[in-house]
């Protein structure tokens, strides 16, 4: 892990290091040059001293295309807005190989995406642990990045913000039975009466 934290190692995903270790820098210089067959590759690397297999580079061949094929895949199919919301909000050790490989991608094209998940996170520990005091701060930064506009929206709010983070009070229960009230109704495909709404509200508190 420190080595590949410090940048000394770019395969992320290899568990241990293998012979072509040393070799990698070459074999990325072919590769590059466009000889992409493994056995052409052994050879010009056993002429350079190289006393691995042919396995071991054939093998390096096949997951550096599939690398490749799965970089094209992705460019013909680029994720939906609520799709990057949710990789960029989801722990990292909870995503699968491809996932982590399109938020690395998303991170490195976009760095506003990532300062403004900063900023989210940000805001959600503000909350948790109740820092009243760091809401104006909040707002500063907030301004200047991809969530100006909610941040706008709590600076016009200000004094009802700070009584929400501060105060134990909470509207939750409203919120919840509204929200059970909108799930029944959306049972009856919006089409019940107020009776009929009335009637199964109580028959499901029952």
């Amino acid at each position: 892990m420190r080595r590949i934290l410090r940048g000394l190692r770019a395969e992320v995903f290899r568990t241990r290091e293998s012979s072509l270790e040393a070799h990698l820098p070459w074999l990325d210089i072919r590769w590059a040059a466009g000889i992409r067959n493994g056995a052409a590759l052994w050879r010009e690397l056993r002429d350079l001293g190289f006393r691995g297999s042919l396995r071991v580079v054939t093998e390096w061949a096949t997951r550096r295309r599939r690398a490749e094929q799965v970089n094209i895949e992705g460019l013909m199919r680029v994720p939906s807005a609520r799709t990057v919301a949710r990789l960029m909000t989801t722990a990292r050790d909870v995503l699968s190989r491809r996932q982590t490989v399109t938020v690395a991608a998303i991170e490195a094209a976009v760095p506003a995406l990532v300062q403004a998940r900063e900023i989210v996170g940000a805001f959600h520990a503000l909350i948790r642990r109740k820092q009243e005091a760091a809401l104006d701060d909040w707002l500063a930064m907030a301004v200047t990045t991809l969530v100006a506009p909610f941040a706008r929206g709590l600076a016009r709010d200000h004094l009802a913000v700070r009584a929400a983070i501060s105060s134990a009070w909470s509207n939750a229960q409203a919120e919840g039975q509204i929200n059970k009230l909108k799930l029944v109704k959306r049972q009856m495909y919006g089409r019940g009466n107020l009776d009929l709404l009335q009637a199964r509200v109580i028959a499901a508190g029952r």
